[in-house]
């Protein structure tokens, strides 16, 4: 099954609030080896200006997972997940996440081609505070392979 076209500008329904915690921060941070203060101690934060430790700028994609969810899982769309490849990640940053932050996202369908035989699904999943304050927007390009 090819991925359907006519899904291009659908937008899907807010996610439920994401708590961003301090230790999830310092956990991430660990694991994709960042190093920067900023990202473990809550004093080396405040020194920037922030209220607590900064996430990294990869952070939003665990924060994204639910709303992936709900395009991936969209039966009418077209994804055989047992076929995807990640193709591409951007952010384009307001402000950073930072412990302490709920947020939700809204994602919505920017792309759907297919080119060789494969499908590729570019999206865009707004990032904002519980309260509407834009945080960053995140674009993902998922690649579902062909038959072979």
């Amino acid at each position: 099954m090819s991925l359907d076209p006519s899904f291009v500008g659908r937008t899907y329904p807010p996610t439920a609030p994401y708590q961003v915690g301090r230790e999830k921060i310092r956990e991430f941070a660990t694991a994709i080896g960042a190093t920067d203060p900023a990202h473990h101690d809550p004093e080396a934060a405040r020194s920037l200006g922030h209220a607590d430790v900064v996430a990294p700028p990869t952070f939003p994609v665990l924060v994204t997972m639910a709303a992936s969810r709900q395009i991936v899982e969209d039966p009418a769309l077209g994804v055989d997940y047992s076929r995807v490849v990640h193709g591409d990640q951007r952010f384009a940053y307001t402000r950073p996440v930072v412990a302490g932050d709920e947020l939700v996202c809204v994602s919505t369908i920017e792309e759907v081609t297919t080119r060789g035989g494969h499908g590729f699904l570019t999206t865009r999943t707004d990032v904002s505070t519980v309260d509407g304050e834009p945080v960053v927007a995140v674009w993902s390009k998922i690649v579902v392979r062909g038959e072979a």
